[in-house]
């Protein structure tokens, strides 16, 4: 059993729910408690640096499949019905809250209180209710912390319960399978069953934010990571997974305003979160050294193996799962900013990992082209990421971040449109992918190269520069760029054979005009031309 905390739980605050005789409620623990639980439990063990690694069992991802959310009077006709938002009927979302609640009875609990958005205009307060240390060790890395003095008089807006040892019944329970998250905007609540896998805490609450803030408070929820100069000048970076928002926002030479959720108001962009939660797939000092120096204790990293015969993490191993990540508070990165808010962005950028050796490795886009490509929201699979992919594999994912988008799509990308529009705000496309050939054929971009190349963005070193159209897509491309060679900026120089350059580029093209069939409809005359030209 824990060690009792000094800082008691508000009356009442679990009896609203059902939960009444918990076997042992641990209130607000600190991380190196939470730490001693989980290590007492055999839930987890410590790495040379002394970081909690625990693995997350079956699930080692997100399950986008086995996300519902309740329809109601709420989200009937607000909510996008797709295959990411699912319709729940309130009668199972009730059985499920039943069903956990009895499965918490009689259990040790860990509950922390917690709250999203930076701006106390925004602020959103949450309560998580854990079955496991580990879980609520990374509610408290994640999500932001409220000050002792608050705590008395705390009340949670939202409700997490997280159980990964209570499985559902699919035959009774209205769930696809055992896992589920289930989401009810009447009741403020979000229940995630079955699965360990941590990462579905901060995706509930992300969702549920892509939801609110847009329709009630007129701000563009994004899935992006942002930074700021010493200047005050913002830079905010959007990017599906892999495409390396995490690592090009944690620039030494810049604070650090957040890696991946942030709100965009009428005069800031905030983040939502209190923490990090990178990949640490091929991790090193020399490559990220903020990341690398942030796994010591009070992070928890997982699904990572150890060199053999050591307890030093082997972060080349793809041994459990390719998706290895660590959580830890912003104050770990050396000049995270605190509070963090930024003010607008001066510039965004647009990261994909195109795995096929096409686009540039830096363009300056047009407004029109920016709204095409923040809609398409484009990066691609590499061979063996997937069972059955041998070739590159196109991924479009609007707005950079689809399964987490409650309302449509076209809702935040008019917001998108009309701020960067309203600001004058620069637009950059980084393919932080493949030069010379697809993959397996040409080399991944250096990274020294991608961060040359943002830093000459920023630092306005690319506003004087001659240009050139890319042929297909369109994107200027600068001829020359400092700390990069210039024969590497168009791609199509790249390749040994000209002609198969732009065979592939054509059906690249091909790939991005059809997936924006769907949107052409809500798209004006400057999106539609901002599409690639098919030559005949």
């Amino acid at each position: 059993m824990s060690a009792p905390t000094m800082i008691a739980l508000p009356k009442n605050a679990l009896i609203s729910l059902g939960i009444q005789t918990a076997k042992n409620i641990n209130y607000q623990l600190p991380p190196d408690a939470l730490v001693k639980d989980c290590l007492k439990r055999n839930e987890g063990v410590l790495n040379d640096t002394g970081a909690l690694v625990i693995k997350t069992g079956k699930f080692t991802g997100r399950s986008p499949k086995d996300k519902f959310t309740v329809k109601d009077k709420i989200t009937e006709n607000t909510v996008n019905w797709n295959d990411f938002n699912q319709a729940f009927d309130p009668k199972y979302f009730d059985l499920l809250l039943k069903k956990m609640i009895t499965h918490l009875e009689e259990k040790e609990l860990w509950i922390r209180d917690s709250y999203v958005c930076a701006d106390p205009a925004y602020r959103l307060n949450v309560r998580v209710i854990n079955e496991d240390p580990s879980s609520n060790l990374f509610a408290f890395n994640m999500f932001l912390r409220p000050e002792k003095e608050e705590l008395d008089a705390f009340a949670p807006d939202w409700y997490i319960i997280h159980a990964p040892n209570f499985k559902s019944d699919p035959t009774t329970d209205g769930t696809r399978q055992q896992n589920f998250t289930a989401v009810n905007f009447t009741k403020k609540m979000i229940l995630i069953g079955g699965s360990a896998y941590t990462g579905e805490i901060k995706k509930g609450i992300f969702s549920i934010l892509n939801f609110v803030l847009p329709i009630d408070r007129n701000v563009l929820s994004m899935h992006c990571s942002a930074n700021m100069g010493k200047d005050g000048d913002t830079a905010i970076f959007f990017g599906l997974s892999g495409t390396g928002k995490t690592t090009l926002s944690a620039d030494p030479s810049r604070k650090l305003i957040g890696d991946d959720e942030h709100g965009w108001t009428d005069n800031s962009v905030f983040n939502f979160e209190g923490g990090c939660y990178a990949k640490t797939i091929d991790l090193s000092a020399e490559k990220e050294p903020e990341i690398f120096n942030a796994i010591r204790p009070g992070a928890l990293v997982e699904n990572v193996t150890f060199i053999e015969g050591t307890d030093k993490i082997d972060f080349a191993s793809k041994k459990i799962t390719e998706n290895t990540r660590v959580s830890y508070p912003l104050s770990f990165i050396s000049n995270a900013l605190h509070p963090s808010i930024g003010n607008i962005p001066k510039n965004i950028f647009l990261l994909t990992a195109d795995a096929y050796g096409i686009l540039p490795p830096v363009s300056k886009l047009t407004p029109g082209q920016a709204m095409y490509q923040f809609i398409s929201g484009y990066t691609a699979k590499v061979a063996g990421t997937e069972e059955g992919v041998d070739e590159p594999k196109p991924v479009f994912s609007a707005c950079f971040g689809a399964p987490f988008l409650p309302l449509h799509p076209t809702k935040y990308a008019a917001m998108f449109g009309k701020k960067m529009k309203e600001h004058k705000v620069k637009v950059w496309m980084i393919n932080t992918g493949w030069s010379g050939g697809k993959y397996g054929v040409g080399k991944r971009m250096k990274l020294s190269y991608t961060r040359a190349m943002i830093t000459a963005a920023l630092e306005g070193k690319l506003d004087d520069v001659d240009y050139e159209a890319h042929p297909v897509f369109g994107f200027m491309m600068p001829k020359s760029c400092p700390g990069v060679p210039s024969d590497i900026l168009n791609p199509r120089h790249t390749w040994d054979d000209k002609h198969a350059y732009d065979e592939s580029a054509m059906d690249l093209a091909r790939q991005f005009i059809k997936n924006f069939e769907k949107f052409k409809d809500a798209a004006d005359e400057e999106i539609l031309a901002a599409a690639p030209t098919i030559k005949k």
